[in-house]
């Protein structure tokens, strides 16, 4: 079930209360402070929720995480072995960074 923002889909996922604070940011958006996931904990959500969001649309936050330098290749494998998702991630994390 999602909802429609102009030309997004938007889809709400509940998480569970035992999720470590560390990886949790503070940010102001328009002066209200408004707490976040950081990127790395985004990209590993995204592929343990690949089955219902698309491996192709984690496979493109991967690589601009990536690209943007938003995350390290050690954060991602970091936060994706907390959510349980390093198995999964490795390969995809490898093949990204790999220079050669």
């Amino acid at each position: 079930m999602g909802w429609r923002l102009g030309d997004m889909l938007i889809r709400v996922l509940r998480f569970s209360d035992d999720l470590p604070a560390d990886s949790i940011e503070t940010h102001a958006i328009e002066g209200v402070s408004v707490k976040v996931f950081g990127v790395a904990k985004t990209v590993a959500d995204c592929f343990r929720h690949r089955g219902k969001i698309g491996l192709p649309i984690a496979l493109e936050g991967m690589r601009e995480a990536l690209r943007q330098r938003r995350a390290t290749p050690a954060e991602i494998a970091r936060a994706a072995d907390t959510g349980r998702v390093g198995t999964v991630i490795r390969p995809y994390l490898e093949a990204l960074t790999a220079h050669g």
